[in-house]
């Protein structure tokens, strides 16, 4: 997850950093930190009641083997121990969930902060209403563009408007609220009319994810390099000016790290005197986080390095705790991924920005068939990968 509002226009700072480890307070420099316990990633439910045609998890509108309330419960109170900060109740849809309002009022009795990721067109008032007074601390709503965009993406004709809806039913109860973007090749048009809807409407946080290739969203769906750079250009230049007009609207992307360095290269051009700061925090975020800050269990209560990764198995939680799982080192993939940079092939070994980014591991693998081979969705130039600055110190 790179900051792009925090990196571009002064929000974070590599001291701040360091005093949210040590308080573990409010998560909003988190990205920032480096020896926290991971952010989980639960997908709670294969069920949904859309046909998005980027679906990660292939989700459709059937049952299928979910962990029961009582293992749920145990592995949120795992969390509770563990000291996770964060837990993402995913999908599938997970309002589809009976006791999605339980499992709710359990992280927040353990000390995890719940947040959920929705389509949003199941977010009545009354859902809004229960959501907030079980404990939910942030609702991220998914909206793949404008209403035609999103519509045909997400197989149903209104879904547009009622995503819409529920995102103001959330926010009418006071629930901290943003939207979530998939970028692909068929919406990327969209992006700057969607960012100023979302500024218009005041949404605080706006998240854009480039695409993984995983479930439904294959290669064939993503960018051209040069597409890829016209949206990280679009993305700063909005972020500058909406802070400048004082919108209040926090823009992050995600899932594509090599953002980070054309950000730094733009404020080394405007601010040299910031850039070494910069830096320092996107060294500090680490790039990959799949197997670092990110863990995911899925439905069935098997643990992945991430919510795209999952080939790859460490462990079920039904079998053995998180904790345990997360904490061994002599599983292959785990302990290799705690030392990415001894590993990178192609243009990811050779980059000069391997310790603030690293590619993904799910893209390299999903086209080359090798784990470590250089990410294929890399947009930057020759002169980009090999420009560092020097001497750049991490706490």
């Amino acid at each position: 997850m790179i900051g792009c509002t925090k990196l571009l226009c002064e929000w974070a700072s590599v001291s701040a950093a360091l005093h949210q480890e040590v308080a573990m307070a409010e998560p909003h420099l988190m990205q920032f930190c480096n020896h926290l316990p991971p952010l989980v990633v639960w997908n709670i439910t294969r069920r949904c009641n859309l046909a998005c045609r980027h679906c990660y998890l292939d989700a459709q509108d059937c049952a299928g083997p979910e962990l029961t309330t009582a293992q749920a419960q145990e592995f949120i109170a795992d969390l509770g121990r563990m000291g996770v900060p964060v837990l993402l109740l995913s999908g599938g849809e997970p309002l589809l969930r009976p006791d999605l309002l339980e499992l709710v009022a359990t992280a927040a009795a353990h000390g995890v902060r719940p947040v959920l990721s929705t389509n949003g067109t199941l977010i009545t008032p009354e859902v809004a209403r229960d959501l907030r007074e079980a404990g939910l601390r942030y609702v991220g709503v998914s909206l793949d563009g404008l209403a035609g965009t999103h519509d045909h993406f997400r197989g149903e004709r209104g879904a547009f408007q009622a995503a819409v809806q529920g995102l103001e039913n959330t926010r009418a109860q006071g629930l901290p609220t943003g939207v979530r973007f998939t970028l692909n090749a068929h919406n990327y048009q969209d992006l700057g009319p969607l960012l100023d809807f979302v500024r218009d409407r005041g949404i605080p946080r706006f998240c854009m994810y480039h695409l993984v290739y995983a479930g439904r969203g294959d290669a064939g769906m993503d960018l051209r390099p040069e597409q890829s750079r016209a949206v990280i250009e679009l993305i700063i230049e909005r972020t500058q000016r909406y802070h400048r007009e004082g919108a209040g609207l926090e823009i992050l992307t995600v899932d594509n790290p090599a953002d980070g360095v054309v950000i730094w290269e733009h404020v080394w051009r405007e601010n040299h005197e910031r850039a070494g700061e910069v830096y320092r925090l996107l060294a500090r975020h680490g790039g990959c986080s799949a197997g670092v800050k990110i863990a995911n269990v899925d439905p069935e209560g098997n643990v992945h390095p991430c919510q795209f990764w999952t080939q790859a198995t460490l462990g079920n939680v039904k079998e053995r705790p998180l904790s345990e799982i997360w904490s061994d080192d002599s599983h292959p993939l785990l302990a290799a991924l705690r030392n990415r940079e001894a590993h990178l092939q192609g243009r990811c070994g050779e980059c000069a920005h391997r310790q603030v980014c690293g590619g993904c591991r799910v893209r390299a693998l999903a086209v080359s068939g090798e784990v470590w081979a250089e990410d294929p969705a890399c947009y930057l130039t020759v002169a980009e990968r090999q420009r560092c600055p020097a001497a750049i110190q991490v706490a």
